[in-house]
């Protein structure tokens, strides 16, 4: 594992980094709306409702929430003045959430903001259009989470009052990050990294989230992690929303030499960092925003998994990444980080993490410190038409935002049959596994998938078999 110090707290988003942000968790208003009445009563323009106290991001069914209310309340709202003050008025401005479970409305000011479908990808919502005069800037959000509801995508949160058997407390509402971030007049939205180990280089693809002016370059600088040196230094014309951009690290004798010190793996993680710049026709700086990637290739050949060319023995902990005080969400920010650590000590190189996605800044530390990831998603618990809507559209948000990642190594839409309890018998389900599979390898071909672990495969590039047995002599029979 590679030696880590303590350091400054790790951005919500940890792969597209802003310098000025606003960290908005703590305390804020909030309200049961058993009787779903706050809509039609507009609890999003007045105050009175609000007759409690909660800690973001911890869900209300949760201690450390300071609500600890472990009843059905399918219907909850927040509402908290934000802190805007007058650098920030009059240009754009970015309210992101890192998840809610599991719609979410959002207002600001008595103005709709945005809504959100999926319990665990993140969404954001330009809001400078909405500030009003004065200081008081109001932030309202309602969250609508059916804990009868077996076909939502809700992993191992229980449908009954209290957890039974393999399964836990619920998580409503809010349970990750949420942040202010001033946005320039064109932002950098998104970026794609496909590292090349081969050419020994990356490919990168740079979404704006405007059109730019006609002469706007884009700058992309990367660095060595360990020592940290100029890599690349390119810039081009940007002549649309989207660019991309093939870049090759030095291939000199001593490049050559020192190519393990830039490659990933688990006994040396290395990270490449990225300064991506966006450039007004003057070569002033409109946008900045910083990034790493890790240059690996993974592989599945005759058995085995392949790392850099290397068979590479996966000893996985399986992850469910729920704490008794806070459930789905992390009680601080560093205990993500130690539970990467403890899993380390333990003799682990990877963790699978189960019937959850988690929080990016789980996945940074795992880049960070090298361990691989199998990424699996929160499964239904019944299959029909608009659970596998549901969760298919979920899935694909979690592959596109944990792309970059390059400690996830696999990815594993459904485990064990949940949400296909019919797979054998069912033609339909099986066509289902099989669109899963196949939408995931057209979005990320360069990770292995399996499309339904555990017992039953209709697809898949990886079969793993999940046997419980405690005997060694048994599990080699079967």
């Amino acid at each position: 594992m590679k030696e880590t110090s303590i350091e400054a707290p790790v951005h919500p988003r940890p792969q597209l980094r802003r310098q000025h942000w606003i960290d908005l968790c703590g305390s804020w208003q909030f309200a049961f709306d058993d009787g779903d009445c706050g809509l039609a009563n507009r609890w999003f323009e007045e105050s009175n409702a609000f007759d409690r106290e909660i800690n973001v991001p911890f869900p209300p069914e949760s201690l450390l929430s300071g609500v600890h209310d472990l009843s059905f309340h399918p219907v909850v709202w927040y509402r908290r003045i934000l802190p805007i003050d007058e650098e920030l008025r009059g240009g754009r401005l970015a309210l992101h959430f890192g998840a809610v479970d599991y719609k979410a409305s959002v207002w600001v000011n008595g103005q709709l903001a945005c809504q959100h479908e999926g319990g665990h990808t993140p969404f954001c919502a330009e809001i400078g259009h909405l500030l009003v005069d004065g200081p008081a800037q109001t932030l309202v959000v309602r969250a609508e989470d059916d804990p009868r509801d077996l076909q939502q995508p809700r992993g191992k949160q229980y449908w009954e009052e209290r957890p039974g058997y393999i399964w836990y407390h619920r998580t409503t509402g809010i349970w990750q990050s949420v942040w202010l971030e001033p946005l320039p007049r064109v932002a950098i939205a998104e970026l794609r990294w496909t590292p090349d180990v081969d050419r020994f280089g990356t490919s990168l693809t740079v979404r704006l989230d405007r059109e730019p002016p006609d002469g706007w370059r884009l700058r992309i600088q990367l660095f060595g992690d360990h020592p940290r040196a100029m890599l690349v230094d390119d810039t081009c014309l940007i002549m649309g929303k989207e660019l991309r951009r093939d870049l090759l690290l030095d291939l000199s004798d001593a490049a050559i030499r020192r190519r393990r010190r830039l490659l990933w793996a688990p006994e040396h993680p290395n990270l490449i960092d990225a300064t991506i710049q966006l450039l007004d026709e003057k070569g002033a700086v409109v946008d900045h925003v910083e990034s790493y990637f890790g240059l690996r290739r993974i592989e599945v050949l005759d058995g085995r998994f392949i790392l850099n060319g290397i068979p590479t023995f996966l000893r996985l902990v399986l992850a469910q990444n729920y704490w008794p005080d806070s459930h789905l969400a992390a009680p601080s920010a560093e205990a993500l980080r130690r539970e990467v650590e403890l899993a380390a000590s333990l003799g682990f190189n990877g963790i699978r993490i189960h019937q959850k996605i988690e929080d990016p800044r789980f996945l940074y530390w795992c880049d960070r410190m090298g361990m691989l990831v199998w990424a699996e998603a929160a499964n239904a618990y019944v299959y029909s038409d608009r659970a596998a809507e549901m969760l298919l559209r979920e899935w694909l948000a979690a592959v596109r935002r944990d792309y970059n990642h390059p400690s996830i190594i696999t990815w594993v839409p459904l485990n064990e049959s949940w949400g296909v309890p019919d797979l054998d018998r069912s033609a339909q389900q099986r066509d289902y596994v099989r669109s899963l599979y196949h939408l995931t390898k057209a979005l990320d071909p360069t990770r292995p998938v399996i499309a339904n672990d555990g017992w039953q495969h209709a697809i898949g590039d990886i079969f793993g078999v999940h046997d419980y047995a405690h005997s060694g002599d048994v599990l080699r029979e079967r």
